[in-house]
This record gives structure tokens, C-alpha cells and sequence, in this order.
């Protein structure tokens, strides 16, 4: 564990927990790392800028429950080995009571550590406090925009049950049938990337549409990606000469001029070939500074996942990634149930529409951390 315990000390907190020192000296590497925040957070400077505080301080929040269970388990192994050797004593009636209490403090001990290590496989993706979440409609037609748009209600209304900020960054609509085409939102705050990275795929639904005359029961999809917005310091980009960026008229569906005013903001980053334009927001630089994170985003997951292809899948430090053309989630509107690909069990409609995801989100959250612990 620390370093002033020593390489014996280390052995013996890895025999008394189960777990092997590479194992116990990453969770020490994450309590150095809470450590060192908590000290920067208190440089004046740093404070000075409120977008570093609230970046830094998401991330103290994700490393704060490793290094207080670390420092507990230190502390509770140190005393098993004092009651070991009082066990050990000639005086039977201490070592008796040493002996009795042995057994109740290495079980806490081993329970604390074991906690931390459900959080030490989580701590990286609990670090990423604000998401882009894309969504867009899938094959069927008018019920495809339509089931866009319920998806859209639902993330937004899970969003607001869990305290985050959920902004609206485009939005193209579906005029025929009061549909979307796709949306693009950002979400802010606590565990936003560890629990709506699951939502990245193909989202099925089985009902019959408004349309349809028959009653027959259609199958439509939408596409979720969910991408972890970076700091700007993440992604190099040379503004001045990697990118052309200027004002345009805003359009509506049927490429007609929603306004006379050029609100809307036009990026090309010329050696991606990506361009974006943002036209959601009613002022040009409100909608400059979207593209611009949105531009940052993009880039930032083309890096990821070029890194993620170029690494070993034993790779285990690194955040989740989402294939987008993975079929993840059926939802049946005739029996009333959701079933996810991943999980064993069903989940009530009515619950999942309504933004009710917790214990959905709960068993996904569950299952992937057992499967990183095996892998450990």
C-alpha cells in the first residue's frame, strides 16, 4: 500500500485481503490521485477558474470512495496484525479476547477492501462527468421519427430524476408525423457516463404505429451514441488552419429558411472532413461555441476508438466503448415489457418511458462490474 508500509507490509495487506499487490497498489495509485486534487483544489488559482473546479471536483467525487475505503482498510489491517500478535502473548485471558475479536475485524477489513475494488473498476468512467448523447432514427419510416422522439422524452426525463443538466443542442424535426429526424444533447453531472454509456446501440420497438389501418404491429429502430465530451485539453486542434468556420442561415425541414438572420454556425475540420452545423440556438455565438464542443467531441471519440482498435482487449483501464450497430433494447408495446439484450430479466414499459431507469441501469451497472472484477 503506501510506500512508508514497505514491500513486507504490501505482501502481508495483499494475504490478509485476498488480493494480489498489483491489485492493492492500483488502489493506492487512485488515493494518491484523489490526494493530489483535493490539494490543487485549494490553490487559489485553480478556484479562480470555475470550469477547472467543476471538472476537477467531478472527479475527486469519483476517486473519493476508493481512497476513504483504502484508508480504512490500512487502518484495519494494521490492527488485525496488532491483534495477532496480542494472540500470540503469554497473557491468555488478552489473547483470548484478541483471538475473539480477530475474526469480526479481518472480515471488515477484507469486506472494505472488496468495496473499493467495486469502485476502483468504475473510477475511470466516473471520472467523465459530461456526456454527447445522439439520437436518430432508425428504419421504419414516420413511427422510426416518432419512437426518436419518445426516446428523446425518456433520456430527458431520466435526466432531470437524477439531478443532471440536460441541454439540447440540435434538434431536427419530423413535420409529417410530428416525429424527430435526430437530436443531440449534452448531459452534465455525477455518474452520467458510467450509467448512459449502456444506451449506445440499436433501440427496437414493437407496436402498432398511429399509421397503420390494420393493427398490425410494426418494428421500428433509433440509433443511440453516446460519446464522453472531453476537456479541451484532450483534442489538438489548430483552429486557425485545420478549420473553416463561418455564420449561415438557419433551415428548416425542406431546406426552407427558417429566419432571415445568419444565427446558425457552419464548422468544416479539414483533416477529419468532419462538418457540423448548429443551428438549435437562437444566437450565432451560442450556437458557434456548440459546434465548436461538438467538433471536439467527435474528434475526441475518432481518437478513442482508433486507440481501442490499435490495443489488446485485455486492455482494462480504459472506458467502455459501444459498437452503434449492436442491437441492445426490445421494447414491446403489447405485453408492456423492455427487454435488454444483456440482462436475463424484463422491465415494466410504463416505468422505462417514464424515465424510471434505476434498477434497469442498476443490474447493467451490476453485471459489468463483475465482469471487470473477473478480469482483474
Amino acid at each position: 500500500m503506501p510506500a512508508t508500509s514497505g514491500p513486507g507490509s504490501v505482501v502481508r495487506f495483499a494475504l490478509l485481503s485476498g488480493l494480489s499487490v498489483e491489485v492493492l497498489e492500483k488502489l493506492e495509485a487512485i488515493r494518491r490521485e484523489h490526494d493530489d486534487l483535493d490539494r490543487t483544489l485549494q490553490d487559489p488559482e485553480v478556484l479562480a477558474d470555475h470550469k477547472k473546479v467543476r471538472v476537477l471536483s467531478v472527479k475527486k467525487s469519483a476517486l473519493a470512495p476508493v481512497a476513504r475505503a483504502v484508508a480504512e482498510f490500512e487502518k484495519l489491517a494494521r490492527e488485525v496484525e496488532d491483534l495477532k500478535e496480542v494472540a500470540s502473548g503469554s497473557d491468555r485471558e488478552l489473547a483470548s479476547m484478541a483471538k475473539s475479536e480477530l475474526s469480526e475485524v479481518s472480515d471488515r477489513a477484507r469486506s472494505i477492501i472488496r468495496s473499493a475494488i467495486r469502485d476502483l473498476v468504475n473510477a475511470e468512467d466516473a471520472k467523465v462527468g459530461a456526456v454527447i448523447l445522439e439520437i436518430r432514427g432508425g428504419t421504419g419510416g414516420d413511427e422510426a421519427a416518432l419512437w426518436c422522439r419518445d426516446l428523446l422524452e425518456m433520456y430527458t426525463k431520466y435526466a432531470t430524476r437524477k439531478g443532471w443538466k440536460f441541454e439540447l443542442l440540435d434538434f431536427v424535426p419530423e413535420t409529417d408525423a410530428g416525429g424527430i429526424r435526430s437530436a443531440v444533447a449534452n448531459v452534465r453531472g455525477d455518474g452520467v457516463w458510467s450509467e448512459l454509456a449502456f444506451e449506445a446501440g440499436v433501440h427496437s420497438v414493437k407496436r402498432v404505429p398511429a399509421t397503420e389501418a390494420a393493427g398490425r404491429i410494426h418494428t421500428s429502430t433509433a440509433t443511440v451514441a453516446v460519446l464522453p465530451e472531453p476537456e479541451e485539453i484532450d483534442v489538438k486542434i489548430d483552429w486557425a488552419n485545420e478549420v473553416e468556420e463561418f455564420a449561415t442561415r438557419a433551415q428548416g425541414p425542406g431546406g426552407q429558411n427558417v429566419n432571415k438572420v445568419e444565427t446558425a454556425w457552419q464548422i468544416h475540420h479539414k483533416p477529419s472532413g468532419i462538418i457540423i452545423k448548429m443551428m438549435e440556438a437562437k444566437s450565432q455565438q451560442q450556437n458557434r461555441d456548440r459546434a465548436r464542443r461538438l467538433l471536439l467531441t467527435r474528434l475526441y471519440e475518432f481518437e478513442r476508438q482508433k486507440q481501442h482498435a490499435q490495443r489488446s482487449e485485455a486492455r482494462k483501464s480504459q472506458i467502455r466503448g459501444g459498437d452503434r450497430s449492436e442491437k441492445i433494447r426490445t421494447y414491446r408495446w403489447k405485453e408492456g415489457i423492455v427487454a435488454d439484450e444483456r440482462l436475463p430479466g424484463e422491465y415494466q414499459l410504463r416505468d422505462i418511458m417514464s424515465g424510471d431507469l434505476s434498477r434497469l441501469m442498476h443490474d447493467l451497472l451490476e453485471q459489468e462490474t463483475a465482469k471487470r472484477i473477473a478480469e482483474l
